[in-house]
Protein backbone atom coordinates (compact mmCIF):
# COMPACT_ATOMS: atom_id res chain seq x y z
CA UNK A 1 0.00 0.00 0.00
CA UNK A 2 1.37 3.39 -0.90
CA UNK A 3 0.88 5.96 1.86
CA UNK A 4 -0.12 9.48 1.06
CA UNK A 5 -2.58 8.50 -1.66
CA UNK A 6 -6.12 9.72 -1.24
CA UNK A 7 -7.76 6.55 -2.48
CA UNK A 8 -6.77 2.91 -2.03
CA UNK A 9 -8.01 -0.36 -3.47
CA UNK A 10 -9.68 -2.86 -1.15
CA UNK A 11 -8.49 -6.36 -0.27
CA UNK A 12 -9.71 -9.33 1.73
CA UNK A 13 -7.50 -11.79 3.59
CA UNK A 14 -8.26 -14.88 5.71
CA UNK A 15 -5.67 -16.02 8.24
CA UNK A 16 -5.43 -18.74 10.90
CA UNK A 17 -3.04 -18.43 13.82
CA UNK A 18 -2.64 -18.74 17.57
CA UNK A 19 -5.58 -21.18 17.55
CA UNK A 20 -7.95 -18.38 16.53
CA UNK A 21 -9.58 -17.10 13.37
CA UNK A 22 -8.63 -13.81 11.77
CA UNK A 23 -10.61 -11.94 9.16
CA UNK A 24 -8.98 -8.82 7.81
CA UNK A 25 -10.95 -6.65 5.42
CA UNK A 26 -9.57 -3.41 4.10
CA UNK A 27 -12.46 -1.37 2.79
CA UNK A 28 -12.27 0.88 -0.25
CA UNK A 29 -12.03 4.42 1.06
CA UNK A 30 -14.64 6.86 -0.20
CA UNK A 31 -12.80 9.80 1.28
CA UNK A 32 -9.24 11.05 1.39
CA UNK A 33 -7.84 8.78 4.10
CA UNK A 34 -7.11 5.07 4.30
CA UNK A 35 -9.51 2.78 6.15
CA UNK A 36 -9.33 -0.90 7.10
CA UNK A 37 -11.11 -3.53 9.16
CA UNK A 38 -9.55 -6.46 11.02
CA UNK A 39 -11.48 -9.13 12.91
CA UNK A 40 -9.93 -11.44 15.53
CA UNK A 41 -11.48 -14.27 17.52
CA UNK A 42 -10.22 -15.20 21.02
CA UNK A 43 -11.58 -17.21 23.96
CA UNK A 44 -12.70 -15.40 27.10
CA UNK A 45 -10.60 -15.31 30.31
CA UNK A 46 -7.23 -15.03 28.52
CA UNK A 47 -4.39 -13.84 30.75
CA UNK A 48 -3.30 -10.22 30.65
CA UNK A 49 -0.61 -9.71 28.04
CA UNK A 50 -1.82 -12.63 25.91
CA UNK A 51 -1.36 -12.13 22.17
CA UNK A 52 -4.49 -11.34 20.17
CA UNK A 53 -2.89 -10.74 16.78
CA UNK A 54 -0.15 -9.04 14.79
CA UNK A 55 -1.87 -5.82 13.70
CA UNK A 56 1.10 -4.55 11.68
CA UNK A 57 1.41 -7.80 9.72
CA UNK A 58 -2.32 -8.18 9.15
CA UNK A 59 -2.68 -4.61 7.85
CA UNK A 60 0.52 -4.78 5.79
CA UNK A 61 2.15 -1.99 7.84
CA UNK A 62 5.77 -1.90 8.91
CA UNK A 63 6.74 -0.97 12.47
CA UNK A 64 8.32 2.32 11.37
CA UNK A 65 4.94 3.36 9.99
CA UNK A 66 3.23 2.57 13.33
CA UNK A 67 5.74 4.74 15.18
CA UNK A 68 5.85 7.62 12.70
CA UNK A 69 2.05 7.64 12.44
CA UNK A 70 1.69 7.73 16.26
CA UNK A 71 -0.49 4.63 16.07
CA UNK A 72 -2.99 4.52 18.90
CA UNK A 73 -6.26 2.88 19.89
CA UNK A 74 -9.38 4.95 20.49
CA UNK A 75 -12.54 3.60 22.09
CA UNK A 76 -15.69 5.16 23.45
CA UNK A 77 -16.01 2.45 26.11
CA UNK A 78 -15.16 2.89 29.80
CA UNK A 79 -13.07 -0.29 29.87
CA UNK A 80 -10.28 -0.79 27.36
CA UNK A 81 -9.72 -4.54 27.12
CA UNK A 82 -6.80 -4.41 24.70
CA UNK A 83 -3.64 -2.40 24.18
CA UNK A 84 -1.37 -1.85 21.21
CA UNK A 85 2.35 -2.57 21.43
CA UNK A 86 3.48 -0.22 18.65
CA UNK A 87 7.12 -1.33 18.96
CA UNK A 88 6.19 -4.91 18.02
CA UNK A 89 3.02 -4.14 16.06
CA UNK A 90 0.93 -6.56 18.15
CA UNK A 91 -2.42 -6.34 19.96
CA UNK A 92 -2.51 -7.91 23.45
CA UNK A 93 -5.03 -8.43 26.25
CA UNK A 94 -4.98 -5.55 28.73
CA UNK A 95 -7.88 -6.41 31.06
CA UNK A 96 -9.67 -9.65 31.94
CA UNK A 97 -12.41 -10.35 29.40
CA UNK A 98 -15.48 -12.10 30.76
CA UNK A 99 -17.78 -12.89 27.84
CA UNK A 100 -20.83 -13.20 30.09
CA UNK A 101 -20.16 -9.81 31.69
CA UNK A 102 -19.44 -8.22 28.33
CA UNK A 103 -22.33 -9.57 26.24
CA UNK A 104 -24.68 -11.63 28.39
CA UNK A 105 -26.78 -13.88 26.12
CA UNK A 106 -25.86 -12.00 22.94
CA UNK A 107 -24.02 -14.02 20.32
CA UNK A 108 -21.72 -13.59 18.67
CA UNK A 109 -19.99 -11.49 21.35
CA UNK A 110 -17.60 -8.85 20.15
CA UNK A 111 -16.32 -5.37 20.81
CA UNK A 112 -14.85 -2.90 18.37
CA UNK A 113 -12.48 0.02 18.47
CA UNK A 114 -10.38 2.03 16.06
CA UNK A 115 -6.63 2.34 15.45
CA UNK A 116 -5.64 5.75 14.08
CA UNK A 117 -2.41 6.70 12.32
CA UNK A 118 -1.44 10.18 11.19
CA UNK A 119 0.60 11.70 8.35
CA UNK A 120 -1.15 10.45 6.27
CA UNK A 121 -4.39 9.87 8.18
CA UNK A 122 -5.45 6.21 8.44
CA UNK A 123 -8.41 4.76 10.34
CA UNK A 124 -8.51 0.99 10.90
CA UNK A 125 -11.46 -0.62 12.68
CA UNK A 126 -10.60 -3.64 14.82
CA UNK A 127 -13.27 -6.08 15.99
CA UNK A 128 -12.46 -8.72 18.61
CA UNK A 129 -14.92 -11.59 18.88
CA UNK A 130 -14.91 -13.28 22.30
CA UNK A 131 -15.83 -16.96 22.24
CA UNK A 132 -17.33 -18.81 25.17
CA UNK A 133 -15.66 -21.36 27.45
CA UNK A 134 -17.64 -23.63 29.74
CA UNK A 135 -17.05 -21.79 33.02
CA UNK A 136 -20.63 -21.77 34.38
CA UNK A 137 -22.99 -24.50 35.51
CA UNK A 138 -26.74 -24.39 34.92
CA UNK A 139 -28.41 -22.97 38.03
CA UNK A 140 -31.95 -22.75 39.35
CA UNK A 141 -32.96 -19.73 41.36
CA UNK A 142 -34.74 -21.96 43.84
CA UNK A 143 -33.84 -25.26 45.45
CA UNK A 144 -37.39 -26.64 45.75
CA UNK A 145 -40.56 -26.70 43.66
CA UNK A 146 -43.86 -27.65 45.24
CA UNK A 147 -46.98 -28.88 43.38
CA UNK A 148 -50.39 -29.70 44.73
CA UNK A 149 -52.11 -31.93 42.18
CA UNK A 150 -55.53 -33.49 42.38
CA UNK A 151 -55.75 -37.24 42.16
CA UNK A 152 -58.34 -36.75 39.44
CA UNK A 153 -55.84 -34.98 37.21
CA UNK A 154 -56.16 -36.43 33.72
CA UNK A 155 -53.29 -38.00 31.86
CA UNK A 156 -51.33 -35.57 29.68
CA UNK A 157 -51.96 -32.81 32.21
CA UNK A 158 -49.03 -30.41 32.06
CA UNK A 159 -47.14 -28.70 34.87
CA UNK A 160 -44.68 -25.95 34.10
CA UNK A 161 -41.29 -26.23 35.74
CA UNK A 162 -38.89 -23.44 36.61
CA UNK A 163 -36.16 -22.78 34.07
CA UNK A 164 -32.46 -22.98 34.73
CA UNK A 165 -30.05 -20.25 33.71
CA UNK A 166 -26.62 -20.88 32.23
CA UNK A 167 -24.48 -17.81 31.60
CA UNK A 168 -22.55 -19.68 28.93
CA UNK A 169 -23.77 -19.75 25.32
CA UNK A 170 -23.69 -22.07 22.33
CA UNK A 171 -22.66 -25.66 23.03
CA UNK A 172 -21.59 -24.63 26.54
CA UNK A 173 -25.09 -23.35 27.35
CA UNK A 174 -28.08 -25.22 28.68
CA UNK A 175 -28.60 -28.36 26.60
CA UNK A 176 -31.47 -30.30 28.16
CA UNK A 177 -33.46 -31.20 31.28
CA UNK A 178 -33.66 -34.64 32.87
CA UNK A 179 -36.36 -35.79 35.28
CA UNK A 180 -35.55 -38.59 37.69
CA UNK A 181 -37.31 -41.88 36.96
CA UNK A 182 -40.82 -42.26 38.43
CA UNK A 183 -44.12 -44.03 37.69
CA UNK A 184 -46.30 -41.00 36.98
CA UNK A 185 -44.54 -38.18 35.13
CA UNK A 186 -42.46 -37.74 32.01
CA UNK A 187 -40.61 -34.65 30.90
CA UNK A 188 -41.31 -32.65 27.76
CA UNK A 189 -38.88 -29.97 26.68
CA UNK A 190 -39.61 -26.85 24.61
CA UNK A 191 -37.86 -23.74 23.37
CA UNK A 192 -39.05 -20.14 23.25
CA UNK A 193 -38.68 -18.07 20.11
CA UNK A 194 -35.41 -16.75 21.53
CA UNK A 195 -34.09 -20.32 21.90
CA UNK A 196 -34.38 -20.49 25.70
CA UNK A 197 -35.29 -23.99 26.83
CA UNK A 198 -37.97 -24.79 29.37
CA UNK A 199 -39.62 -28.00 30.53
CA UNK A 200 -43.03 -29.30 31.50
CA UNK A 201 -43.88 -32.26 33.65
CA UNK A 202 -46.58 -34.35 31.89
CA UNK A 203 -48.79 -36.79 33.80
CA UNK A 204 -48.66 -40.21 32.17
CA UNK A 205 -50.25 -42.38 34.86
CA UNK A 206 -53.13 -41.21 37.11
CA UNK A 207 -52.30 -40.31 40.70
CA UNK A 208 -53.86 -42.07 43.69
CA UNK A 209 -53.73 -40.08 46.88
CA UNK A 210 -54.72 -43.08 48.98
CA UNK A 211 -51.82 -45.14 47.64
CA UNK A 212 -49.18 -42.46 47.41
CA UNK A 213 -50.04 -39.05 48.85
CA UNK A 214 -46.72 -37.42 47.84
CA UNK A 215 -43.85 -37.73 45.37
CA UNK A 216 -40.25 -36.51 45.53
CA UNK A 217 -38.53 -35.93 42.17
CA UNK A 218 -35.48 -34.12 40.90
CA UNK A 219 -35.16 -31.94 37.81
CA UNK A 220 -31.61 -31.83 36.46
CA UNK A 221 -30.40 -29.19 33.98
CA UNK A 222 -27.38 -30.27 31.93
CA UNK A 223 -25.20 -28.14 29.65
CA UNK A 224 -23.38 -29.24 26.48
CA UNK A 225 -19.83 -28.46 27.58
CA UNK A 226 -16.96 -30.90 27.98
CA UNK A 227 -16.94 -31.97 30.72
CA UNK A 228 -20.65 -31.43 31.29
CA UNK A 229 -21.93 -29.34 34.19
CA UNK A 230 -25.35 -29.55 35.79
CA UNK A 231 -27.73 -28.06 38.35
CA UNK A 232 -30.59 -29.63 40.28
CA UNK A 233 -33.90 -28.56 41.82
CA UNK A 234 -36.09 -30.77 44.06
CA UNK A 235 -39.74 -31.29 43.11
CA UNK A 236 -42.25 -32.10 45.83
CA UNK A 237 -45.70 -33.23 44.62
CA UNK A 238 -48.61 -33.31 47.06
CA UNK A 239 -51.63 -35.22 45.75
CA UNK A 240 -55.02 -33.59 46.43
CA UNK A 241 -58.42 -35.03 46.26
CA UNK A 242 -61.46 -34.50 44.00
CA UNK A 243 -60.85 -31.61 41.53
CA UNK A 244 -61.39 -33.16 38.08
CA UNK A 245 -61.40 -30.21 35.63
CA UNK A 246 -58.44 -28.03 34.72
CA UNK A 247 -58.75 -24.38 33.69
CA UNK A 248 -58.71 -23.70 29.94
CA UNK A 249 -57.46 -20.47 28.32
CA UNK A 250 -59.67 -19.03 25.59
CA UNK A 251 -56.54 -18.37 23.48
CA UNK A 252 -53.28 -20.27 23.17
CA UNK A 253 -51.40 -17.09 22.21
CA UNK A 254 -52.13 -13.48 23.15
CA UNK A 255 -50.49 -10.50 21.44
CA UNK A 256 -50.06 -6.92 22.64
CA UNK A 257 -48.12 -3.76 21.75
CA UNK A 258 -46.59 -1.27 24.20
CA UNK A 259 -44.56 1.90 23.74
CA UNK A 260 -41.10 1.97 25.23
CA UNK A 261 -40.75 4.20 28.30
CA UNK A 262 -44.45 3.62 29.08
CA UNK A 263 -45.27 4.57 32.67
CA UNK A 264 -45.39 1.94 35.37
CA UNK A 265 -48.83 0.39 35.88
CA UNK A 266 -49.68 0.97 32.21
CA UNK A 267 -52.25 -1.65 31.15
CA UNK A 268 -51.00 -4.19 28.56
CA UNK A 269 -53.55 -7.01 28.04
CA UNK A 270 -55.85 -9.41 29.92
CA UNK A 271 -55.68 -13.21 29.65
CA UNK A 272 -58.73 -15.29 30.47
CA UNK A 273 -59.29 -18.93 31.43
CA UNK A 274 -62.40 -20.78 32.53
CA UNK A 275 -62.92 -23.85 34.72
CA UNK A 276 -65.91 -26.22 34.36
CA UNK A 277 -65.79 -27.11 38.07
CA UNK A 278 -68.11 -25.54 40.61
CA UNK A 279 -67.58 -23.60 43.80
CA UNK A 280 -64.10 -23.36 45.25
CA UNK A 281 -62.64 -25.53 42.48
CA UNK A 282 -63.87 -22.96 39.95
CA UNK A 283 -61.71 -20.15 41.38
CA UNK A 284 -58.69 -19.49 39.10
CA UNK A 285 -55.36 -17.88 39.98
CA UNK A 286 -53.11 -16.44 37.27
CA UNK A 287 -49.33 -16.29 37.53
CA UNK A 288 -46.19 -16.33 35.42
CA UNK A 289 -45.19 -19.90 34.61
CA UNK A 290 -41.54 -19.24 35.43
CA UNK A 291 -41.68 -17.24 38.62
CA UNK A 292 -37.91 -16.70 38.53
CA UNK A 293 -37.92 -15.24 35.01
CA UNK A 294 -36.36 -11.75 34.94
CA UNK A 295 -39.41 -10.56 33.00
CA UNK A 296 -41.17 -10.59 36.33
CA UNK A 297 -39.26 -7.37 37.04
CA UNK A 298 -40.81 -5.72 33.95
CA UNK A 299 -44.42 -6.95 34.09
CA UNK A 300 -46.91 -8.02 36.71
CA UNK A 301 -50.15 -9.97 36.41
CA UNK A 302 -53.24 -9.55 38.55
CA UNK A 303 -53.66 -13.04 39.96
CA UNK A 304 -57.42 -12.67 40.18
CA UNK A 305 -58.44 -11.23 36.80
CA UNK A 306 -55.43 -11.98 34.55
CA UNK A 307 -54.72 -8.33 33.69
CA UNK A 308 -51.07 -7.63 32.85
CA UNK A 309 -49.41 -4.28 33.67
CA UNK A 310 -45.99 -2.71 33.20
CA UNK A 311 -43.91 -2.96 36.35
CA UNK A 312 -40.42 -1.82 35.28
CA UNK A 313 -38.66 0.14 32.56
CA UNK A 314 -39.42 -1.08 29.03
CA UNK A 315 -36.58 -0.07 26.69
CA UNK A 316 -36.81 -0.79 22.96
CA UNK A 317 -33.01 -0.52 22.65
CA UNK A 318 -32.63 -3.49 25.05
CA UNK A 319 -35.48 -5.76 23.88
CA UNK A 320 -37.88 -5.31 21.00
CA UNK A 321 -40.19 -8.19 21.98
CA UNK A 322 -41.07 -10.10 25.14
CA UNK A 323 -42.60 -13.54 25.50
CA UNK A 324 -44.44 -14.42 28.72
CA UNK A 325 -45.79 -17.83 29.66
CA UNK A 326 -48.89 -17.62 31.86
CA UNK A 327 -50.41 -20.38 34.00
CA UNK A 328 -54.01 -20.49 35.17
CA UNK A 329 -54.41 -22.71 38.25
CA UNK A 330 -57.60 -23.70 40.02
CA UNK A 331 -57.87 -24.44 43.73
CA UNK A 332 -57.22 -28.11 43.16
CA UNK A 333 -53.84 -27.44 41.59
CA UNK A 334 -54.82 -28.10 37.94
CA UNK A 335 -53.32 -25.71 35.43
CA UNK A 336 -53.36 -24.64 31.83
CA UNK A 337 -50.70 -22.58 30.05
CA UNK A 338 -50.84 -19.80 27.50
CA UNK A 339 -48.38 -17.46 25.89
CA UNK A 340 -48.35 -13.65 25.69
CA UNK A 341 -46.19 -11.95 23.05
CA UNK A 342 -45.56 -8.26 23.74
CA UNK A 343 -44.00 -6.13 21.00
CA UNK A 344 -42.30 -2.84 21.93
CA UNK A 345 -42.48 0.16 19.62
CA UNK A 346 -39.62 2.64 19.52
CA UNK A 347 -39.83 6.28 20.58
CA UNK A 348 -37.19 8.89 19.88
CA UNK A 349 -35.64 8.98 23.33
CA UNK A 350 -31.94 8.96 22.43
CA UNK A 351 -30.10 11.94 20.99
CA UNK A 352 -27.18 11.34 18.65
CA UNK A 353 -23.77 11.04 20.31
CA UNK A 354 -20.76 12.66 18.60
CA UNK A 355 -17.33 11.12 19.29
CA UNK A 356 -14.12 12.70 17.99
CA UNK A 357 -11.83 10.11 16.43
CA UNK A 358 -9.17 12.60 15.30
CA UNK A 359 -8.77 16.36 14.93
CA UNK A 360 -5.83 18.34 13.51
CA UNK A 361 -5.12 21.93 14.56
CA UNK A 362 -3.48 24.12 13.37
CA UNK A 363 -3.93 23.63 9.63
CA UNK A 364 -1.73 25.44 7.11
CA UNK A 365 -3.38 28.28 5.19
CA UNK A 366 -2.07 26.84 1.91
CA UNK A 367 -3.89 23.51 2.45
CA UNK A 368 -5.84 22.64 -0.70
CA UNK A 369 -9.66 22.36 -0.62
CA UNK A 370 -10.68 18.89 0.54
CA UNK A 371 -7.96 18.62 3.21
CA UNK A 372 -9.16 16.42 6.11
CA UNK A 373 -8.97 18.15 9.48
CA UNK A 374 -11.07 15.77 11.57
CA UNK A 375 -12.88 12.44 11.78
CA UNK A 376 -16.00 11.99 13.92
CA UNK A 377 -18.24 9.06 14.76
CA UNK A 378 -21.98 9.66 15.25
CA UNK A 379 -24.30 7.06 16.79
CA UNK A 380 -27.97 7.02 17.76
CA UNK A 381 -29.31 4.08 19.78
CA UNK A 382 -32.83 4.46 18.40
CA UNK A 383 -34.04 2.55 15.32
CA UNK A 384 -35.72 3.40 12.02
CA UNK A 385 -36.10 7.10 11.32
CA UNK A 386 -35.40 7.80 15.00
CA UNK A 387 -31.90 6.41 14.53
CA UNK A 388 -31.15 7.94 11.12
CA UNK A 389 -28.66 10.78 11.63
CA UNK A 390 -27.64 13.67 9.39
CA UNK A 391 -24.70 16.00 10.07
CA UNK A 392 -24.10 19.59 9.05
CA UNK A 393 -21.93 22.58 9.97
CA UNK A 394 -23.94 25.16 11.91
CA UNK A 395 -22.46 28.34 10.41
CA UNK A 396 -20.99 29.88 7.28
CA UNK A 397 -17.39 28.69 7.15
CA UNK A 398 -15.01 27.37 4.48
CA UNK A 399 -15.56 23.78 5.61
CA UNK A 400 -17.91 20.93 4.85
CA UNK A 401 -18.71 17.55 6.37
CA UNK A 402 -18.71 14.35 4.31
CA UNK A 403 -20.06 10.90 5.11
CA UNK A 404 -17.36 8.25 4.72
CA UNK A 405 -18.20 4.91 6.34
CA UNK A 406 -21.36 4.03 8.22
CA UNK A 407 -21.60 6.34 11.25
CA UNK A 408 -18.29 8.04 10.30
CA UNK A 409 -17.89 11.55 8.92
CA UNK A 410 -14.88 13.60 7.82
CA UNK A 411 -14.52 17.35 8.34
CA UNK A 412 -12.70 18.88 5.36
CA UNK A 413 -11.78 22.30 4.01
CA UNK A 414 -14.18 23.57 1.33
CA UNK A 415 -12.10 26.43 -0.08
CA UNK A 416 -8.67 28.04 0.21
CA UNK A 417 -7.88 29.43 3.69
CA UNK A 418 -6.28 32.84 4.27
CA UNK A 419 -4.75 33.34 7.71
CA UNK A 420 -4.37 37.08 7.08
CA UNK A 421 -8.19 37.32 6.75
CA UNK A 422 -9.27 34.77 9.41
CA UNK A 423 -6.71 33.15 11.70
CA UNK A 424 -9.06 31.03 13.82
CA UNK A 425 -12.43 29.26 13.38
CA UNK A 426 -14.95 27.78 15.79
CA UNK A 427 -16.62 25.05 13.74
CA UNK A 428 -19.87 23.70 15.20
CA UNK A 429 -21.02 20.31 13.90
CA UNK A 430 -24.70 19.48 14.48
CA UNK A 431 -25.95 15.87 14.31
CA UNK A 432 -29.76 15.53 14.06
CA UNK A 433 -31.84 12.35 13.99
CA UNK A 434 -35.02 11.75 11.96
CA UNK A 435 -37.39 11.47 14.92
CA UNK A 436 -40.50 13.61 15.49
CA UNK A 437 -39.62 15.86 17.15
CA UNK A 438 -35.95 15.42 16.17
CA UNK A 439 -33.16 15.26 18.74
CA UNK A 440 -29.72 16.68 18.07
CA UNK A 441 -26.22 17.04 19.48
CA UNK A 442 -23.53 19.65 18.87
CA UNK A 443 -19.75 19.58 18.99
CA UNK A 444 -17.55 22.66 18.49
CA UNK A 445 -14.01 22.41 17.08
CA UNK A 446 -11.53 25.26 17.56
CA UNK A 447 -9.28 25.36 14.48
CA UNK A 448 -6.27 27.63 14.18
CA UNK A 449 -4.80 28.51 10.76
CA UNK A 450 -1.00 28.50 10.56
CA UNK A 451 0.90 30.99 8.40
CA UNK A 452 2.80 30.41 5.16
CA UNK A 453 4.99 33.03 3.53
CA UNK A 454 2.53 34.20 0.89
CA UNK A 455 2.90 37.99 1.27
CA UNK A 456 5.93 40.08 0.29
CA UNK A 457 6.96 43.13 2.35
CA UNK A 458 5.47 46.39 1.05
CA UNK A 459 6.94 49.93 1.39
CA UNK A 460 4.36 52.67 1.85
CA UNK A 461 6.15 54.63 -0.91
CA UNK A 462 7.98 53.55 -4.04
CA UNK A 463 10.18 56.70 -3.87
CA UNK A 464 11.70 58.50 -0.86
CA UNK A 465 13.48 61.85 -0.81
CA UNK A 466 15.67 63.36 1.93
CA UNK A 467 17.97 66.38 2.32
CA UNK A 468 21.41 66.35 3.94
CA UNK A 469 23.51 69.49 4.53
CA UNK A 470 27.06 69.19 3.25
CA UNK A 471 29.90 68.82 5.74
CA UNK A 472 27.72 66.40 7.74
CA UNK A 473 29.18 64.17 10.43
CA UNK A 474 29.79 60.55 9.30
CA UNK A 475 27.16 58.19 10.74
CA UNK A 476 24.40 60.78 10.86
CA UNK A 477 20.86 59.35 10.26
CA UNK A 478 19.21 60.59 7.11
CA UNK A 479 15.80 58.85 7.20
CA UNK A 480 14.12 55.67 8.46
CA UNK A 481 12.44 53.18 6.14
CA UNK A 482 9.48 51.05 7.25
CA UNK A 483 7.98 48.17 5.26
CA UNK A 484 4.96 46.07 6.30
CA UNK A 485 4.32 42.32 5.90
CA UNK A 486 0.88 40.86 6.86
CA UNK A 487 2.41 37.43 7.55
CA UNK A 488 3.42 36.50 11.10
CA UNK A 489 6.44 35.32 13.07
CA UNK A 490 9.48 34.47 10.95
CA UNK A 491 7.57 35.12 7.73
CA UNK A 492 7.07 38.74 8.82
CA UNK A 493 10.57 39.33 10.20
CA UNK A 494 12.04 42.18 8.11
CA UNK A 495 15.57 42.75 6.87
CA UNK A 496 16.62 45.91 5.01
CA UNK A 497 19.38 45.49 2.41
CA UNK A 498 21.25 48.15 0.41
CA UNK A 499 21.26 47.07 -3.24
CA UNK A 500 24.64 47.22 -5.01
CA UNK A 501 25.23 50.26 -7.26
CA UNK A 502 28.04 52.72 -8.05
CA UNK A 503 28.39 56.48 -7.76
CA UNK A 504 31.32 58.06 -9.52
CA UNK A 505 32.94 54.63 -9.87
CA UNK A 506 32.69 53.85 -6.12
CA UNK A 507 30.26 51.40 -4.48
CA UNK A 508 27.21 53.00 -2.92
CA UNK A 509 28.16 51.33 0.38
CA UNK A 510 31.04 53.86 0.67
CA UNK A 511 28.49 56.65 0.82
CA UNK A 512 25.50 55.36 2.79
CA UNK A 513 24.50 52.35 4.92
CA UNK A 514 21.16 50.80 5.95
CA UNK A 515 20.59 49.16 9.33
CA UNK A 516 19.42 45.63 8.47
CA UNK A 517 16.92 45.49 11.34
CA UNK A 518 15.69 49.08 11.85
CA UNK A 519 15.82 50.38 8.26
CA UNK A 520 17.70 53.54 9.36
CA UNK A 521 19.68 55.08 6.46
CA UNK A 522 22.97 56.69 7.59
CA UNK A 523 25.65 58.74 5.84
CA UNK A 524 28.93 56.83 5.90
CA UNK A 525 31.04 59.87 5.06
CA UNK A 526 30.94 63.69 5.07
CA UNK A 527 29.65 65.09 1.78
CA UNK A 528 30.88 68.15 -0.19
CA UNK A 529 28.17 69.85 -2.22
CA UNK A 530 30.76 71.08 -4.71
CA UNK A 531 31.67 67.41 -5.48
CA UNK A 532 28.38 65.43 -5.02
CA UNK A 533 25.01 67.08 -5.22
CA UNK A 534 22.69 64.01 -5.19
CA UNK A 535 22.67 60.30 -4.27
CA UNK A 536 20.16 57.85 -5.79
CA UNK A 537 20.13 54.22 -4.60
CA UNK A 538 17.79 51.24 -4.00
CA UNK A 539 16.94 49.50 -0.69
CA UNK A 540 15.33 46.03 -0.57
CA UNK A 541 13.01 44.85 2.25
CA UNK A 542 13.17 41.05 2.60
CA UNK A 543 11.16 38.82 4.96
CA UNK A 544 12.40 35.71 6.82
CA UNK A 545 10.27 33.15 4.99
CA UNK A 546 11.55 30.17 3.10
CA UNK A 547 11.94 31.08 0.33
CA UNK A 548 12.05 34.77 1.28
CA UNK A 549 9.92 37.41 -0.44
CA UNK A 550 11.02 41.04 -1.01
CA UNK A 551 10.24 44.44 -2.54
CA UNK A 552 12.33 47.53 -3.37
CA UNK A 553 12.10 51.27 -2.96
CA UNK A 554 14.24 54.05 -4.42
CA UNK A 555 15.79 56.76 -2.20
CA UNK A 556 17.09 60.13 -3.35
CA UNK A 557 19.32 62.13 -0.97
CA UNK A 558 19.94 65.73 -2.02
CA UNK A 559 23.09 67.42 -0.61
CA UNK A 560 22.40 70.98 0.52
CA UNK A 561 25.02 73.71 -0.07
CA UNK A 562 26.59 75.54 2.86
CA UNK A 563 28.53 78.80 2.65
CA UNK A 564 31.87 77.12 3.17
CA UNK A 565 33.94 78.66 0.31
CA UNK A 566 35.31 82.32 0.15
Amino acid sequence: MAYGKRRTSGWIKWRFGYGRYLLAVLLCSLCDFTTGHIRYSIPEEMKKGSLIGNVAQDLGLDLKRLRSGRARIVSGENVQYTELNADKGILVVKERIDREQLCGDTTPCSFSFEMILENPMELHQITVEVTDINDHSPTFKTTNLSFEISETATTNARFSLTSADDADVGVNGLKEYVLTENDHFVLQQHSNADGKKYAEMVLQKPLDRETNPSLSLKLIAVDGGTPQKSGTVNIDVTVLDANDNAPVFNQSVYKAIVMENAHKETYVITVNATDADFGVNNIITYYFSDRNNPLGDLFRIDEKNGAIYIKGDVDYEKDKKYELRIDAKDQGGLTDSSKVIIEVTDVNDNAPVISVMSFTSPVSEDSPPGTTIGIINVKDLDSGDNGQVSCKIDQNAPFKIKSSLRNYYTLVTDSVLDRESVSEYNITVVATDGGIPPLSAKRTFNLKVSDVNDNAPVFPQSLYSAFLPENNSPGVSVLTLRAKDPDENQNARMSYILEDSNIGGSPISQYVSVNVETGVVQAVRSFDYEQIKELIFVVKAQDGGSPPLSSNTTITIKIQDQNDNP
